[in-house]
This record gives C-alpha cells, structure tokens and sequence, in this order.
C-alpha cells in the first residue's frame, strides 16, 4: 500500500493543523503503535502505510474537533492523497462522527488502539517509574474497570475494537503495551 506522502510530509502535515505538543505526541505515539502491528501482524511491507495512518489519525482533531473525521477527509482529498489513507485514516471515527467501517485488520487496529494508548499512559504516569516499560495487562484492567480513571478514554470504544477484532480485551491491552514499549 502506497501512503502518497512520505513521513516527513505527513509529520509537516500534522503540524500544520496540529500545535498542542499532547495531540502531536498522541499521533507520534498512534504512528508507533500500527508501525508495532505491521510487522507483528504479517504486514511489514504497509509498516509505512500503517504509520502514516496512525500519525495523521487526529489531523483534524484540534483545528476541527465538531468536524473530526469529516475534516480530515476534506484535508487529505485537496493535498491528493490516496482513497485507502483516507479511508483508513477516517475509520477511526465509525459510530462516533462518521459512518466509515472498519474493514481492514490495520483500521480495526487504528480504532481499537486510539482510546486504549490515552488509557495505557493514564496508567504508565500513575506509577513510580512513568513508564510502559513495567506497566503490566492486571493493572491496565484495574484502571480500565475505574470509569472515573481516564474518564475520556472510552472502554465501550475500546472495547467494540477488541471485539471487531476477534481478541480479548487483555489481549488487546498487552499487545499495545508492547507496542507503546517501542516508543
């Protein structure tokens, strides 16, 4: 799969529509995790795709937040970039603020690991270390289980993905524990 843009471009992009350091490190962070599932997952010739889709996931979030998943597709259409990132990019937002479904395993990915990185670094921060690095899946399910913890991170969400992609919650959890690892 061809992005259409090169990181570099896309990392411009991001920060063209993009000042908050928090939204440019939750993308970093997004391009980290898929780049992760790539190769994890048997598709190491899209890492590339799968990263650029994690970094620009949130491209509209904060110049366009009543407009997020709608903006973006807007955006990325005018600067010509490929249908597949687009679609991929705005299938995050399924049932939420657009009617893009999930399809494809890294979408899937994109939509289940969006709220789940925001609830693993609530976690992380809350330990002595600040760190992923010994976060384990028992205290993530602790947290997870505490609706008032990282109360905008939301488990329904979080959950749906896990379930479109035929994993278990702790699954998903301890996978993207080792994905955020990578960072």
């Amino acid at each position: 799969m061809n992005p259409g843009i090169t990181r570099e471009a896309a990392l411009e992009l991001l920060k063209e529509f993009n000042k908050e350091e928090f939204h440019i490190q939750h993308s970093l962070t997004l391009e980290a995790v898929m780049r992760y599932f790539a190769k994890t997952l048997g598709y190491g010739e899209d890492e590339e795709f799968w990263g650029i889709v994690g970094l620009l996931h949130d491209l509209d979030f904060e110049m366009y937040p009543d407009e997020h998943c709608v903006k973006v597709q807007e955006i990325m259409k005018e600067r010509g970039l490929p249908y597949d990132l687009i679609r991929a990019v705005a299938s995050h937002g399924f049932g939420i603020c657009c009617d893009i479904e999930p399809e494809h395993e890294m979408e899937k990915i994109l939509f289940a690991c969006d709220e789940l990185t925001g609830l693993i670094w609530a976690c992380a921060l809350m330990r002595p270390s600040k760190s992923v690095s010994d976060l384990e899946v028992k205290s993530v399910m602790k947290k997870y289980k505490t609706p008032k913890f990282a109360a905008g991170c939301s488990r329904d969400i979080i959950q749906k993905g896990a379930d479109m992609l035929g994993w278990s919650l702790e699954k998903l959890i301890e996978e993207t524990i080792l994905a955020m690892r990578t960072i």
